[in-house]
């Protein structure tokens, strides 16, 4: 059964008796709905001092840049769909408060009607379209003769409008990486940027070692991600189709319908045996546990924090999209990368913008001592894949 504390119980009065206004979001319904009025909304408590902790934050520096990225989030495919073959991408820039779009050619009414529509515009010397073929052309060529291990990842950068690509120090001028890159050098798009020894990704995924975890075939835990209609979803690598689950106090909860890794780095579990899906994120008393709204994607820039069972609640921001990930394993493509910490055990774990669901945590390097790096995989992706709907308030 689950476990609840006086917040979650209290919680799970509200949402029985108030079901009437709890809503079941479809994946494409998420992005465009969850958003919209979030900037009217109370901020959830304890999330402004989580920001200030990890970020750096006054508390009213915290309130108005949540208010700017909700703003944002929600600008976002408007942007874009105006800038039309102009798009370079967008980012939300904290230093403006604001989303900015880059286009290829400032002057035109397309550079208009993304000023219209309340973003900000700089000129880029590449779109989105040729910037995406560049790093799709290295992600085919890793599916098909692998990636070497000191190519640690691969993304697009709107900011910097290139393709980046983060290589072991001292290995950027390899054989074997210099002909992997070629496509993207060749196109005149590549940026490379050297990676420490300790910024080898691996995932987060650890041995039964207690916290509110849930356990795979006894022996591996992980962390729980969002609730959708029938279950919740988590990270691929934490367990294959058929694998059984049980939650942190040892009860039955159910067994992995889906999972894929590498590739992805999704899964999906169904549950009974009286375990019941709730649209809350656990704050672990850093914050109050946070209620899930929607999925709107966070633009790069953004602030996000990330729940797991280990290392609990940490926050930063997000630093790309769409990045090729190249674990020991294989590579996983379409990830998200984050400033946010996380350590062996949170693997799964919730990634939250504001009220809005982001994504599952895959992996990354370091720890929340020392600090790091994570990366996650998409919810709306995982939803789309499974054809889910996510839980939410």
């Amino acid at each position: 059964m689950r476990r609840t504390t006086g917040l979650r119980s209290a919680l799970a009065v509200l949402l029985t008796l108030g079901a009437a206004a709890l809503g079941l979001t479809s994946p494409a319904a998420a992005a465009d709905a969850g958003a919209s009025s979030s900037s009217a909304r109370a901020l959830s408590p304890g999330l402004v001092t989580a920001l200030q902790r990890d970020l750096g934050l006054s508390a009213s520096q915290a309130r108005a840049r949540l208010h700017q990225e909700a703003a944002a989030a929600e600008l976002a495919p408007r942007a874009e769909r105006a800038a039309g073959q102009d798009f370079g991408g967008t980012w939300y820039d904290p230093a403006r408060g604001a989303l900015v779009v880059g286009l290829t050619n400032t002057g035109g009414p397309a550079a208009d009607s993304v000023r219209d529509a309340g973003a900000s515009v700089t000129r880029v010397a590449h779109s989105a379209r040729a910037l995406d073929a560049a790093k799709a052309a290295l992600d085919n060529v890793a599916k098909t003769d692998g990636a070497p291990m000191a190519v640690r990842s691969w993304r697009v950068d709107p900011r910097t409008n290139s393709v980046v690509a983060d290589v072991r120090k001292g290995s950027e001028h390899s054989a074997a990486v210099r002909e992997f890159l070629a496509p993207a050098r060749e196109a005149g798009l590549l940026s490379v940027r050297r990676a420490g020894a300790g910024q080898t990704p691996r995932t987060f995924a650890a041995g039964a070692v207690g916290g509110d975890p849930y356990y795979i075939n006894g022996n591996t835990r992980c962390s729980i991600g969002f609730s959708v209609v029938g279950g919740f979803v988590s990270a691929g690598h934490c367990g294959a189709a058929g694998s059984s689950v049980v939650g942190w106090d040892g009860s039955a909860m159910g067994t992995f319908a889906g999972s894929s890794f590498p590739g992805n780095d999704y899964s999906y579990i169904p549950i009974g045996n009286g375990w019941w899906t709730t649209p809350v994120v656990l704050g672990w008393g850093t914050v109050s546990d946070v209620l899930v709204r929607g999925s709107a994607v966070a633009p790069v820039g953004s602030s996000i924090c990330r729940s797991g069972s280990t290392s609990h609640w940490h926050c930063g921001t997000v630093l790309a999209q769409n990045e090729t990930v190249n674990y020991s394993q294989g590579p996983v493509y379409e990830m998200t990368g984050t400033s946010v910490c996380a350590e062996p055990g949170d693997s799964g774990g919730s990634f939250i913008s504001g009220d809005q669901a982001q994504g599952v945590t895959s992996g990354g390097w370091g720890d929340c001592t020392s600090g790091g790096q994570t990366w996650f995989q998409p919810v709306n992706e995982i939803l789309n894949a499974y054809g889910l709907t996510l839980v939410t308030a």
